[in-house]
């Protein structure tokens, strides 16, 4: 009886202490970065589609107005690929330039100066067709794309150095549930009624601008990443009130010892490049690991099932007119398997939500080949074909759709993240734009049969995982290095000392990298 009545106790301080872990504060700051970042992101993956046809007429008669004659087909068909494609060029290169802004600026002023790109974005393509000029708007995307690559790097970053450990992974995912919210409302906005009309298509680019000077407004008033204040700015005092005011009590004490602690081992704090990371020994997997699970986010094929949609939808009989109405039935699905699995990734790990996320793929993906390539035969086979649909879309949200950010800021110490962050997003980025480039290739030779390449993928992927990633559910850093440890064949403490090492190698190079040690209490700054 007494031993029940502790066991009861003890669950219901858990309660209270995750309950008291969800600050206001914490609320605001991870709601307002998200919307004016990865919802951004989200947004512009889905606001091209609805105002398709009337951005290549503009086009069209754009390029009449200047040289006399219409475009031909293929001409109109290269520029509409690189308006929609340019987009992953410019995710590219905003993940390749994140790591000095963050470094220099901090994750809170990133992701605020962020907006100016946002926002110069919005009025180019706003502005396209009152210019008369097509090229303002790929310039635009390419713009947009340079302002997502810097978000899907510093948000997440951001999101994983203001959370307490035991919601790091709930509050990590809404990056993904905002990403999903974003394309959900691209499809609402370009419907008929609201902006997918030829007249009114512009607005749907300046609508941009609204997320963009919210965060502007609200993220200025909460504080930077108290790591951040910590351990590359040496600054103790606004490091504890970030840690208050993110955490909603005076004493963070144990917060900003812990932080210490890793401190310690990490002996100083000067940025690691990803040359540096990619050599050092004791975080070799946790690379191969971010590497895998960033390629098969963009690889294991949602992009497929997009444009398989509308073909699909109008093969089970639905009006083409309604066809617009229905496809925000997927855009739901996105966004509340997305939430669900922020509410139960804290519960049931990051291993499960992952692994099992790409395993129900694999069977959807086997089932809509069987049905797609069967389904001018049996009448009822194309609503199978929806419902696989819907189930692929809510099987990749629940885990490979937004954990890989999670796991990118988990697994590395404060001086190696930005590095980290630059290599998963230069994997997101390629993946994303090699799969824009191929698909059609791989479609036009296998058909319905290409699902089967993104279940080959997809069972990669799960069987990695399930040989090499370890549950980081409510652990440490300390303790996440100590479960790759063996696999990277060198005990925790050597991965201690493999690091200063690194570290002592690196500050000797003549390179022209700030960076800032502690040296008898005493904070050194200059440019080596």
């Amino acid at each position: 009886m007494e031993n029940k009545q502790q066991s009861n106790g003890e669950m219901k301080e858990k309660v209270l202490k995750k309950k008291l872990n969800w600050s206001g504060s914490l609320i605001v700051a991870s709601l307002t970065g998200a919307f004016g970042s990865s919802f951004l992101y989200g947004y512009n993956l889905s606001v091209v589609n609805a105002p398709a046809v009337y951005i290549k007429k503009f086009y069209n008669e754009t390029w009449e107005r200047r040289y006399g004659f219409s475009v031909d087909e293929s001409t109109l068909t290269l520029l509409w690929s690189i308006t929609v494609s340019i987009f992953a060029i410019g995710g590219l290169v905003g993940a390749i330039i994140v790591t000095p802004i963050v470094k220099f600026f901090g994750r809170k002023c990133t992701l605020l100066l962020n907006n100016v790109f946002a926002v110069t974005a919005a009025l180019l393509m706003s502005l396209s067709l009152l210019a008369g000029s097509f090229e303002m708007l790929i310039l635009g995307r390419i713009i947009m794309g340079v302002d997502a690559g810097i978000s899907l790097s510093a948000l997440p970053m951001y999101l994983s150095e203001i959370s307490p450990k035991e919601i790091r992974g709930s509050l990590g995912q809404v990056t993904a549930i905002f990403i999903c919210v974003g394309v959900f409302t691209g499809q609402v906005l370009g419907l008929p009624e609201i902006f997918g009309k030829e007249s009114r298509w512009p607005y749907l680019f300046g609508v941009i601008i609204v997320p963009s000077l919210v965060q502007v407004v609200i993220l200025p008033f909460l504080p930077e990443s108290p790591r951040y204040l910590l351990l590359e700015k040496h600054n103790t005092s606004k490091a504890e009130k970030a840690f208050q005011t993110f955490l909603g009590k005076d004493d963070v004490s144990h917060e900003v010892e812990e932080v210490l602690a890793e401190s310690r081992v990490q002996r100083n704090t000067k940025l690691v490049s990803v040359l540096q990371l990619l050599k050092t020994r004791s975080v070799r997997w946790q690379v191969i690991t971010v590497v895998v699970t960033m390629g098969c986010y963009q690889l294991c094929g949602l992009n497929a099932i997009w444009y398989y949609t509308n073909n699909i939808f109008g093969e089970a009989g639905i009006n083409p007119e309604t066809i617009p109405y229905v496809t925000l039935s997927t855009g739901a699905v996105e966004t509340l398997a997305a939430v669900f699995s922020g509410l139960v990734i804290e519960r049931l790990g990051r291993r499960p939500l992952l692994i099992g996320g790409f395993g129900l793929m694999i069977v959807f993906f086997a089932i809509l080949t069987v049905s797609l390539t069967l389904q001018n035969n049996v009448h009822w086979l194309p609503y199978l074909s929806i419902f696989c649909i819907l189930a692929i879309i809510a099987s990749f949200c629940i885990g490979p759709g937004g954990i890989p950010f999670v796991l990118t800021g988990e697994f590395f110490q404060q001086s190696q993240r930005p590095a980290a962050f630059m290599i998963a997003g230069t994997v997101n980025w390629l993946s994303n734009f090699a799969v824009g480039l191929l698909f059609p290739f791989i479609q036009s030779g296998l058909q319905t049969y290409c699902f089967l390449v993104f279940a080959a993928i997809c069972f990669a992927g799960a069987t990695y995982l399930f040989f090499v990633l370890p549950e980081t559910k409510n652990k440490t850093l300390n303790e996440i290095s100590q479960a790759f440890a063996k696999r990277n064949k060198v005990s925790l403490e050597m991965q201690e000392m493999n690091h200063y090492s690194g570290e002592r190698k690196s500050s000797e190079e003549q390179d022209s990298n700030f960076t800032s040690s502690v040296d008898n209490g005493e904070t050194k700054k200059g440019i080596v």
